[in-house]
């Protein structure tokens, strides 16, 4: 069956809800209040296919089995073909029916039903659920789609109250339920109509529906029903009872031309009783200490008001009484730690809200209708119940502490270690939980490997906050190269650090270039500044000089290859510039003064030719007078 918000309210479809004219043509459902239903068929229950239809009721052939093109059955399954299978509409229902239609080749009629009991000169609307049953991949998405239009004839079947076509209800994808109906007057003496369904498409592949929930009710005016502050409800605190106020019926014309009234009352919403002597426009209530709902029915004539099928129903207007709350129930003091967001929370009944405050009486409103609030600072703070439905609230407020907890204070540290050494690592913080990334949960670590290494630590509190180290690596020198240039030696190194230099191992410097160095065979000193290691290298510093002066004041008279001795295998030639050897010497010191048999040469550019051991040097130096 449809179903109403309340008996006597105006019916609320999921799909369509509008006014209608009576014209015919037109589909729709009554635009003001109606009353119960006057006749209903939900075609009943049960997993047995049938009954077949009152004789009279469709042309159709009744079939137990799956229905065929002019079949129709009645069942709660419409597990057929690949159709959709969905149960029938009527809410509550089990193994609720539906009737199924395949239709028949020709278009034409495939439903009538005699509806009686009507009253004359009354605004009736009908309405029925209806469902295409073809999938939207149904006959390779090319089905001949729904198309059905619903008539209400007088009881001579020669004058037609009203029509209207539901178009084409396309095929869907999941099954959909849509609601139809129409508006109809009934004619002075006419007490029963005849509904009619007719199949506007031809049957084929396609045009395979269901209808359920066909229900006949009154249609009258939208009636409201406001007191003298124009509220259409009460909720009161049961501290201000007893409560008594003036009702009046609003109705919009919209269906009747003139109101008869009779005012109702119930205690739960559902019974409703009679008022007796109450048929005006207003009523006033007496005092009400106790929920109470008031509604009016109304008809054209007052002789109609007893007879449910020629009357309709206003709105219902509430009278609630609303108990004071009692305070709230605390979940409990919360802790968080400062980069949370923490929540205070209370329990309060259905239908209570409740209100935070930072005082126990008075202060400041910090948040309305919520069981929860989310405040940035510590302290206490207060929670009220109020009764969502009126301004009721509880006497005292529950009190909530919220205490913050600093997070743990870790520094970021960049450290470094010798290369072939390890290092410890701490988290800093004492009593606390840790979790390196390297898995492990102690305090402090030991590490051998460069890299970003972070520690989450946990305090006492709860608190979490991570510490990160950057960890470098001192690399140990290693020496590349020493090479002479004069009288320097220069020494490289693999990698760029921060090293010092040294020939003695007492006096270092930072220079890699250790300067005016006579030759000779050296032990080559290089340290980390840290304390990261030294590496020595044996290295014979060769000086080939660049002239000498032979001038007898016994400052660089000789030419001197310096440091020649400490090679295995040494030999000198020396040439003048047109290539005439003037000095040679193997595997001994060279020592010329500048002479050649006993003759002192002139100053000018000589050449040498050294071999020592696997190198060969080539060159010239100045003699100089």
């Amino acid at each position: 069956m449809l179903q109403t918000i309340r008996q006597g309210s105006f019916i609320l479809f999921p799909l369509l809800l509008f006014f209608v004219s009576e014209a015919q043509g037109q589909l729709g459902f009554c635009g003001g209040n109606s009353g119960d239903p006057i006749f209903t068929e939900t075609f009943g229950t049960g997993t047995t296919d049938g009954p077949p239809l009152p004789a009279g009721t469709t042309n159709y052939r009744f079939t137990t089995g799956t229905p065929s093109d002019g079949d129709y059955t009645v069942s709660s399954t419409t597990d057929y073909f690949d159709w959709h299978d969905t149960p029938d509409h009527t809410e509550n229902d089990t193994d609720g029916k539906s009737f199924i239609v395949n239709a028949d080749f020709t278009a034409g009629e495939f439903f009538r039903r005699t509806v009686n009991g009507l009253c004359e000169n009354t605004s009736y609307e009908f309405s029925s659920w209806l469902i295409n049953l073809q999938t939207s991949r149904g006959c390779g998405g090319a089905g001949i789609p729904v198309n059905v239009k619903f008539e209400i004839w007088d009881n001579t079947d020669t004058n037609l109250l009203a029509s209207g076509d539901t178009g084409n209800i396309p095929n869907t994808s999941s099954p959909v339920w849509r609601p139809y109906g129409l508006v109809f007057r009934t004619v002075p003496g006419q007490t029963s109509v005849i509904l009619k369904m007719t199949n506007n498409g031809n049957g084929g592949c396609g045009n395979d529906l269901a209808i359920d929930d066909i229900v006949f009710r009154t249609c009258g005016d939208f009636i409201s029903i406001t007191d003298t502050e124009n509220r259409s409800n009460i909720a009161i605190c049961d501290d201000a009872i007893p409560i008594s106020t003036t009702l009046t019926a609003n109705p919009d014309f919209s269906i009747y031309s003139t109101h008869a009234y009779q005012w109702q009352e119930s205690f739960d919403g559902n019974n409703w009783a009679d008022i007796p002597g109450e048929n005006n426009q207003t009523y006033t209530t007496p005092n009400i200490t106790t929920d109470t709902f008031y509604r009016v029915k109304i008809a054209e004539d007052a002789v109609n008001l007893a007879n449910p099928l020629c009357s309709s129903l206003s709105e219902v207007f509430d009278i609630l009484i609303i108990a004071k709350p009692a305070a709230p129930l605390s979940n409990g003091d919360v802790s968080s730690c400062e980069n949370e967001t923490p929540s205070l929370s209370v329990s309060v009944p259905n239908n209570v809200t409740a209100n935070w405050y930072d005082a126990a009486t008075g202060g400041t409103l910090l948040q309305a209708s919520s069981s929860t609030y989310q405040p940035t600072t510590a302290g206490v703070y207060y929670a009220e119940a109020s009764a969502i439905l009126a301004d009721c609230t509880s006497d005292t407020r529950t009190a909530v502490r919220l205490d913050i907890f600093p997070l743990p204070q870790l520094i970021d540290q960049t450290l470094s270690f010798c290369e072939n050494s390890a290092i410890v690592l701490s988290a800093d913080l004492d009593m606390a939980n840790y979790l390196w990334n390297t898995g492990e949960t102690a305090k402090e670590i030991e590490v051998d490997r460069a890299g970003i290494y972070s520690v989450l630590v946990t305090d006492t509190n709860g608190c979490a906050a991570t510490k990160v180290i950057t960890l470098e690596q001192i690399d140990v020198p290693k020496i590349s190269n020493i090479r002479s240039e004069g009288y320097d030696i220069v020494i490289g190194t693999e990698e760029n650090g921060t090293y010092e230099y040294s020939l003695d191992g007492l006096n270092y410097q930072t220079s890699n270039v250790l300067e005016a160095i006579a030759g000779g065979s050296y032990v080559i000193r290089v340290r980390e500044n840290n304390g990261c290691g030294e590496v020595t290298q044996n290295f014979v510093h060769f000086v080939i000089p660049n002239f000498f002066t032979p001038n007898g004041d016994g400052i660089n008279d000789l030419f001197i290859a310096e440091g020649i001795e400490f090679f295995d295998t040494s030999e000198v030639s020396i040439f003048d510039r047109f290539g005439k050897l003037l000095k040679q010497t193997s595997n001994a010191q060279i020592s010329w003064n500048g002479t050649f048999n006993n003759k002192a040469l002139p100053e000018s550019d000589y050449w040498y030719l050294i071999r020592v051991d696997d190198e060969t040097y080539k060159g010239h130096f100045s003699l100089k007078r």
